[in-house]
């Protein structure tokens, strides 16, 4: 049975005193597929905005709110449902010429597969191929599945989650310091894939904590928007892994957008007109829930 979660997503941007607002561009509706229906979606801004839809080059739905009126709070909230299909623990068989790495894409995926094969942050001194090497066989040929595993799990295991940073830090800062977001993460995580001649892309949205519903272990990174790696198997096609978790597959992941690279996978985004000094804080507030018995379906807007 398909677990049905709910998220309500706030983000809540305060000035000193009343500005206008420039074009703002969300993302925050979930991506249908075969593991994720979206039942239903409301979206609220206040102040009042005019809203239009469109598919960004990955096919994420982007929402593009533009305003008339100025004010001193400006407000988002989001309220999706979806029905969720992961699986505990999900199999993902790989074709027999890329069960071990290095592996070649077939010529037909190549040119789709593009620049998320490509490195995308610089690494002088190679400290994500140091790092990626204590996870190859001496002989040179590692199983595929289980160096991504290890890679994912030995990120949970050794590396201090931090709940908050202003930016996404590169690879090589993540490894200095050992420490990191969840977006810092599955950066490492998709860097560290490429440098195997793997495609990898970044995946932005929710996650789902059991331990709320008394329903499993506690997850790192609810309560937040989250971000996680996929990585393309020939075979099983993008295979989700969370280092924030040390997970495999897409149980308890929402996702809302896909993309090659962190800055092109933001919820919110937008500015306004007047001095630095007008901006007083912003919060954000995200609570996904579990409503099991509830299977009553309710309009898509």
């Amino acid at each position: 049975m398909p677990a049905r979660l709910t998220v309500k997503h706030i983000t809540t941007y305060r000035y000193n005193r009343p500005v206008t607002f420039n074009e703002h561009r969300l993302m925050l509706r979930p991506r249908d597929s075969h593991d994720l229906r979206l039942v239903s979606t409301r979206l609220v801004i206040t102040p009042a905005a005019q809203v239009r839809w469109m598919h960004d080059v990955f096919g994420n739905s982007i929402a593009i709110a533009t305003f008339s009126e100025a004010a001193d709070t400006l407000r988002f909230e989001s309220t999706v449902t979806v029905e969720h299909f992961g699986v505990e623990e999900p199999e993902f068989p790989i074709e027999s010429y890329a069960r071990t790495v290095p592996f070649s894409y077939s010529q037909d995926e190549v040119p789709d597969l593009g620049r998320t094969i490509e490195r995308h942050c610089p690494d002088p001194k190679h400290k994500v191929d140091t790092w990626v090497r204590r996870f190859l066989s001496p002989d040179g040929w590692t199983e595929t599945d289980s160096l991504l595993i290890n890679m994912t799990q030995s990120i949970k295991q050794n590396f201090t989650y931090c709940a908050h940073e202003d930016k996404t830090q590169e690879p090589v800062e993540t490894l200095a310091r050992m420490a990191g977001t969840c977006r810092d993460f599955a950066l490492l995580l998709m860097e560290a894939a490429r440098s195997l001649g793997m495609a990898a892309r970044f995946v932005s949205g929710y996650l789902y904590d059991p331990a709320l519903d008394d329903a499993g272990p506690g997850m790192v990174g609810a309560g937040a928007t989250h971000a996680w790696t996929q990585v393309y198997l020939p075979g099983s096609g993008w295979v989700e892994f969370d280092p924030t978790n040390g997970l495999v597959g897409g149980r308890n992941l929402i996702r809302v957008a896909v993309a090659r690279d962190p800055s092109q996978a933001i919820p919110v985004q937008g500015s306004y007109a007047g001095t630095a000094g007008d901006f007083l804080d912003m919060n954000i507030e995200v609570a996904v829930t579990s409503d099991p018995t509830d299977r009553g379906d309710a309009g898509l807007r």
